[in-house]
């Protein structure tokens, strides 16, 4: 075996160890009242978002084939944001139009992007018409908060404008009348960027991606926010998803040996 085999064999058995402890909780209260099996009533939900959102796209799919919820990416590296970069903003609204009539979702979940810059004003306007966009088309919308980062030169100018960003979306969403709801994700991530979390490695070195321990700790806890927010979907067992290949996917690449 490896050394590179044996580091991945370990870190699935992390996986395992440390999702699962977690699970019992976000299972609570997730199944059909009716009888009626997970996958005729479970929504359909399309996941959108920048480089960090299709990272997360790789545990999520395999959580959401486990947990027979239908389940569509249309997450991006360098862009899947919805403000600031103009040129990436309209290029994730095409995607996200193209989306909403050929897969036609129940839930459109966007993950707010570290591209997400502009005034308060630009800001705002960008979630609203991301709300109006969504439920034109008959979907709920759900944002999640973004993990926070570690600014490097790149991101040091637009901090301000990032960390309002939470707010900005819970705003929107409270005036939504119930078309939206935010999930906040500081539950898995912390308040503050933080590599390890309960001694796992949880995030890259770069300040920004996701390893796959916290990766999968996302999954867990957003199958059950899903869950408890929109029904019809019983969240699978993490023994049934953690080891199926998706944390050694190259966008992982570094996490093992700890970069």
């Amino acid at each position: 075996m490896s050394k590179a085999t044996k580091l991945l064999t370990a870190t699935c058995a992390l996986l395992l160890a440390t999702v699962g402890a977690c699970a019992q909780s976000n299972r609570a209260d997730t199944s059909a009242a009716d009888g009626t099996s997970p996958s005729e009533q479970a929504p359909k939900v399309l996941w959108v978002g920048d480089s960090v959102a299709a990272q997360l796209a790789k545990p999520l799919t395999a959580a959401a084939e486990a947990s027979e919820l239908p389940f569509k990416s249309i997450a991006a590296a360098g862009g899947g944001n919805v403000s600031g970069r103009e040129k990436l903003t309209q290029s994730t609204f095409q995607r996200l139009n193209e989306a909403l009539d050929s897969y036609n979702p129940d839930v459109v979940t966007y993950q707010v992007s570290t591209y997400d810059w502009g005034t308060e004003k630009e800001q705002r306007a960008a979630y609203e018409k991301l709300l109006r966009t969504v439920t034109d088309s008959g979907a709920k919308l759900a944002i999640v908060t973004m993990p926070p980062i570690k600014p490097d030169d790149f991101y040091k100018d637009h901090m301000d404008e990032l960390e309002r960003t939470t707010r900005l979306v819970e705003e929107v969403a409270a005036g939504s009348d119930d078309e939206a709801v935010v999930f906040d994700s500081a539950q898995v991530w912390g308040e503050e960027f933080q590599k390890k979390r309960d001694g796992e490695l949880y995030r890259k070195s770069d300040g920004i991606h996701t390893c796959p321990q916290g990766a999968a700790q996302f999954t867990d806890w957003l199958l059950g926010e899903l869950a408890e927010q929109f029904g019809g979907l019983t969240a699978a067992n993490p023994e049934s998803w953690a080891n199926a290949g998706w944390s050694g996917d190259s966008k992982f690449e570094g996490c093992q040996t700890g970069a």
